[in-house]
Order: C-alpha cells, then structure tokens, then sequence
C-alpha cells in the first residue's frame, strides 16, 4: 500500500472515530441533567455536604470508596476507584479549598458512571480500558472556609517536596502507590484570566507541565501534550475560544510539575470565567464532556494520533478581563477633564455562615485600558462620569425605605438612601445606604469603591452601584448589592 493511500485511510478512520464520539457525546449533553449532581449546585460546600454522596458510591456495582487518610482537623479524604483497565488514571480534586468546580465534576461523573440503564456499551468499553482512582476533595479543611489554603495555611500545591502537610504526603504516597499513567490535576482560576487577547474569557485552562527548567518534552510530557490537544478539541464544540494554555515555567515547589517529573503524565485543567456564569454551572457542564470523552481517548488510545504541536496554537493564558469596564468616559480630576476608562472588580467577601457571600464592587484601574475586555461594559463615548446623589428624605430604619421607588432614584442617579439606624454591611437593594448625618466619599479613581453615574447632556445614562449597572434605556432593574456605607 503507497504511503499517501495508507495515510488517507488513517485521517478517515480517525475522522470517523471523531464523529462518533461528538454523537454520543451529544447524547450525553442531552442527558446530561438526569445526572447532574443537583444537591450541590453551587460553588460554596463543604466537606459534609460531598461525603455522604461519596460513601453512597459503595453501595454502587463497580466502585470502591476507601478513606485514603485524614486532613489536619481531622476530616476524612476519600480515595474512589473505578474501572478493571490496564491504563491507570488518578483524578484528584480541591487541593485548593476554594476551587470547587471540578468536585462537581466528578461528582457528575460518578452519577454517570454508576447509572446502568443508559450508555452501558460506553461506560464498559471506557471502564475496560482505564481503572479511575479519584480525590474528590484534597483539602477539606480549606473547602470549610472557602479558602485556598488548609488549616495550617500551607498551599498545599506548594508542598510536594517538604511534605509538611499530611494533604500532601497522602496525594505523594497514593501516586507512588498507583502509579498511575495519567494525572489529572483539577482547580480553578481567577475570572480575569482571559484567551490571550481575544475578547474572550478563559473559561477552562490547560496545562502539560514541565517537568525541568529546560521544559523538555519526553515521551510522559508529550502524551500530556495530546490529552491537553484532546480536550481543547472537545471544548471548542461547546465554547469556541475559551480556552488557553496555562504558564509552563517549570515550578519546583508544586505537585504539577513533580507529578509530570516522577513519570505520571499530568494535566492541570483550571476553570476560569463564562459570561452569565457566577456559579460556573455551564462550565461545569462543559468540564464534564470534555473530561469524559478525553477518557474515553485514554481508553481506546486515539489521542496518541492527535499532533502534540497543536498544545502550542492554544493561546496563553492572559489577564484582560474585568467584571466592568467603563470606556471612553469624561472623569473630571483636579478641576480638569480627562478621557478615562474604568476597570471595576467585583470582590467576593464570605459571609459568617461560610456558605453565602456579598460582593464588593472597586475601582481596580484608571486611564487606558483599552487592552481590556469586560464581562459587562459601558461605552461612555461623549458621555461624563461623575459621583452620584443622596437621596434627600431621611428613612428611620432600613425596612422604611420605599422598595418600589428605588428604580425612579436610580433613573435620577440617586445612589445613597439616608436611615437613622442603618445595620450589617449590605442591603439586598440596589442602593447604597448611609447614616443620617453622613456625606458619601465622591471620589471615583483608583482603589475606591465603584459608586457612581455616566451622564449625558444632563440625562443618567447608567447608575453603578458598588460594581452593579442600571441602564434605563435597557430597562434594567440593577441588582440588588448595595453597600452600608461606614
């Protein structure tokens, strides 16, 4: 057989294989909400709420749940198994306390996994050719306080060399005793990462880490490589250039890189941002398919066909979005005009319970920032922006304050209501509130809070209210995220 007829027949079975799978992950996607994990729907739980689902799995035909060790405070980190193939693959989930997209993940694919009534030639074929070792969550500690770090405030992601965390030496000693081929290496990013400079968010990530300073690729980094290329194919289906390469400066210090160092094929997925998205619920879904038709590939080994200089057309991880930008607006500074725009972030602050959160909104930078993209904006060509008003009438409580007015102060640019006795730190209005006798701080430059109106010859185009937009013209009501001025 020539060469070029060998390698027609080859791209035309691959394309096929291609095919078939995107159809039967279409099904899948289809399906996709009878097993979705539906108790934990949101970003913030805890080490209670994913246990029990863990220890249910035992009751599961196919899987073995074992408790793998304990985190500082005592709390069980659980080892999942699943599968009989001769490819080993270890999934480890939370190693950051407060990057939870990925648990959900996995928690959608062991709903998927042990449901035998759909896809059952699939899930065979897929749990004949890998065995699946699973950490759902590393850090159980940090996922109580929503907080990177673990209860000794060790990143644990810095710590595969000392040890020092007994995280760490579990994830050490359950790789040594595996060993298995592939690791993946489950977290999320910030929601400023973005796809190089295309206007898009990064809303997934990837990464084939390297495993020296030189960031030479072996036979272990180069399988890396194609898994990585697998995903991004498959993500592109769902979200077209969302996607990035994360950094690959060679880390000492972390898991990644040492993992990719001791033989393990690792690939770090990050979950970042998607427009209209807080909860990260479409990536999450997205997540799901593309993790499980990369699996899918490990176990019938086609991604070793896909071409490892792809990995490097991904584009790299940037920092140009904002939660708000403010373009081309008038801001008035020191008695003069300047054109200026405005990237605002929004901050999430952790409410008591260690569940809930109110948001923040700030001024994070000033002047040009026309490199920037935002998940929301506002084009203040010919337009000024300026501080907004109080409110003349004075509430004796905040439960006094006329709700159903609100969206007429808004259209007037009214931004603080005054209440002789204001409480907390939020209101679930779209006010600020302040005490009787306060003056607001009308500042609007770097660092302040994001509190203000664009105006037009006169007329309130838009009203921001600690980082939230009310646009008349679009009938937008605003959301309800007003602060308690101090």
């Amino acid at each position: 057989m020539k060469r070029s007829t060998f390698l027609f027949l080859t791209a035309l079975l691959c394309q096929q294989a291609f095919c078939q799978q995107n159809e039967i992950l279409a099904k899948v996607e289809a399906a996709y909400d009878n097993f979705a994990e539906k108790s934990i729907s949101v970003r913030r739980f805890k080490h209670s709420d994913v246990e029990p689902l863990l220890l249910n799995l035992k009751t599961k035909q196919g899987f073995a749940v074992t408790k793998a060790g304990e985190s500082i405070e005592g709390r069980s980190i659980y080892l999942v198994k699943a599968g009989t193939g001769s490819v080993k693959v270890l999934l480890w989930s939370q190693m950051h306390g407060d990057e939870t997209t990925a648990t959900r993940v996995l928690l959608d694919l062991f709903n998927f996994l042990s449901d035998k009534s759909t896809f059952a030639k699939e899930k065979e074929v897929l749990l004949k050719g890998v065995t699946l070792y699973f950490i759902p969550m590393l850090n159980p500690d940090g996922a109580e306080q929503f907080q990177r770090r673990n209860a000794l405030g060790i990143d644990i992601n810095r710590d595969a060399v000392r040890l020092q965390s007994p995280e760490a030496r579990l994830l050490k000693h359950v790789r040594d005793s595996l060993n298995p081929d592939f690791g993946f290496n489950l977290h999320d990013q910030n929601s400023a990462t973005s796809a190089g400079s295309t206007g898009k968010p990064a809303s997934l990530s990837f990464l084939a880490p390297a495993y020296n300073e030189a960031k030479d690729i072996n036979a272990s980094r180069k399988a890396a490589l194609q898994v990585v290329v697998k995903l991004n194919n498959l993500v592109q289906n769902y979200m077209p250039g969302h996607t990035a390469r994360y950094d690959d400066t060679f880390e000492p210090r972390a898991f990644g890189d040492n993992i990719q160092k001791w033989g393990t094929s690792t690939i770090l997925i990050e979950c970042g941002a998607y427009p209209n998205d807080p909860e990260k619920q479409m990536i999450r879904k997205v997540h799901f398919l593309a993790l499980l038709g990369t699996l899918q590939s490990i176990a019938d080994g086609s991604y070793k066909k896909l071409d490892s200089n792809d990995y490097f057309k991904i584009p790299e991880n940037g920092r140009y979005y904002v939660d708000l930008l403010v373009k081309n607006g008038q801001l008035a500074l020191d008695s003069s005009w300047y054109t200026m725009d405005l990237a605002i972030r929004l901050r999430e602050n952790t409410r008591e319970d260690l569940r809930t959160y109110d948001v923040a909104g700030y001024i994070e930078d000033v002047g040009d920032m026309s490199v920037y993209f935002g998940y929301d904006e506002i084009d203040a060509t010919g337009m000024t922006i300026v501080p907004g008003k109080v409110y003349p009438d004075v509430f004796d409580t905040m439960d006094a304050i006329p709700v159903d007015n609100i969206d007429n102060w808004l259209q007037e640019g009214y931004t603080y209501v005054k209440v002789r006795k204001p409480v907390g730190r939020y209101v679930d209005l779209p006010v600020n509130v302040i005490g009787a006798y306060q003056t607001p701080d009308e500042s609007i430059s770097f660092g302040d809070p994001a509190t203000f109106i664009v105006t037009k010859d006169g007329k309130v185009m838009f009203t921001v209210v600690n980082g939230m937009v009310y646009n008349p013209t679009a009938n937008n009501k605003g959301v309800k995220n007003g602060v308690v001025v101090r």
